[in-house]
């Protein structure tokens, strides 16, 4: 697909957003970028959110729809990357909101330092309390000069207020290309494992911690869903996937990047969160299933072998202590006899 310098495409997928896209589209016409393409993905919508798409794409000339079968988020992302002109991308949620100076912010800062990645900063707001507040706090990070991806990740990560979500930046879309990014299909939270690849190649990136997007917080929410039994157990099965592919990472850009502790220990912290839901699981049954996987899928492992200080060195033993005891032995024998039969 050929580029256009100085354009960015911004990415929406779209699935049963109803009448919130139309707040969501509002914010993006009256963006103060003018070398703008919005490309809206409908994931197989079944609800009004689909007209609302094309009512805009009839009135706007750079907005355009794709539809495709449902098939998830990432699939949408990919296919908006696909049919991309823009010499940057970036992404939106169907449901929330960008500021009106968002783009211009970026793309300024992106043109004037040949930026490979450009990020702000965010407000979260509750949807039913409208209570609002600031995603990365000034006492954590401030805007920054120019830096290298992996130092940036590594501020990120270490301020424990970074959030992995593709919506707070821009990114050269060259750089993309050149390394294949593109989102995994069917993984939720596949942003952990994109934007760390991300910054793993980007050279030049720069912060802003102006807020200029507002991301609208609901209890349908993936993240928010309240889950037990079966539906848990599924869940949780993403983020160990998750811990395999950020390990995977790490390995695979050893000989090209520095690896600092902090790239090791968010493997540790999304481990963390599995173990956090076997406590909260209520079905005795299904927590056992979930203590076996967390043994025999490697990703107590790599949660205990991740740990890079005495902090979280701390909550992984705690939890070892706990999971060794809670688990059913002949359980966690049995995963491990399969497993071996299938690897045959």
């Amino acid at each position: 697909m050929m580029m256009s310098p100085g354009k960015l495409s911004v990415i929406i997928p779209l699935y049963n957003a109803g009448e919130a896209f139309a707040a969501c589209m509002e914010s993006l016409v009256a963006q103060s970028w003018n070398a703008l393409e919005i490309i809206i993905v409908n994931d197989d919508s079944t609800d009004c959110s689909v007209a609302i798409a094309h009512q805009y794409a009839e009135k706007y000339p750079h907005i355009q729809v794709i539809t495709q079968p449902n098939a998830g988020v990432s699939v949408a992302r990919n296919r908006g990357m696909e049919v991309a002109t823009g010499e940057y991308v970036a992404f939106v949620d169907a449901d929330d909101l960008t500021y009106p100076t968002m783009y211009e912010t970026l793309m300024t800062m992106a043109l004037r330092d040949n930026l490979d990645v450009a990020q702000c900063n965010a407000d979260w707001c509750d949807s039913v309390t409208g209570h609002c507040w600031q995603s990365i706090p000034l006492d954590r990070v401030r805007s920054t000069d120019v830096m290298s991806g992996p130092d940036w990740l590594r501020m990120a990560l270490a301020s424990r207020r970074w959030t992995h979500v593709v919506w707070m930046g821009i990114y050269r879309r060259k750089m993309l290309d050149d390394c294949g990014m593109s989102f995994i299909p069917g993984l939720h939270h596949q942003d952990i494992v994109w934007s760390t690849e991300c910054m793993f190649n980007a050279k030049r990136v720069r912060y802003t911690e102006q807020s200029l997007y507002k991301y609208f917080i609901h209890d349908t929410s993936i993240s928010r869903s309240k889950r037990q039994g079966q539906k848990n157990l599924a869940y949780q099965r993403h983020y160990i996937k998750i811990t395999r592919l950020l390990e995977k990472l790490n390995r695979d850009y050893a000989d090209k990047i520095t690896i600092y502790p902090e790239f090791h220990q968010q493997i540790t912290y999304e481990a963390l969160r599995v173990c956090h839901a076997v406590r909260k699981e209520r079905d005795p049954m299904i927590r056992q299933r979930m203590i076996a996987e967390i043994f025999t899928s490697g990703m107590y492992k790599r949660m205990v072998m991740s740990v890079r200080s005495a902090k979280l060195g701390y909550q992984a033993l705690l939890w070892s202590a706990r999971l060794w005891k809670w688990r059913d032995k002949k359980l966690c024998i049995r995963r491990l006899a399969r497993q071996a039969v299938n690897l045959r």
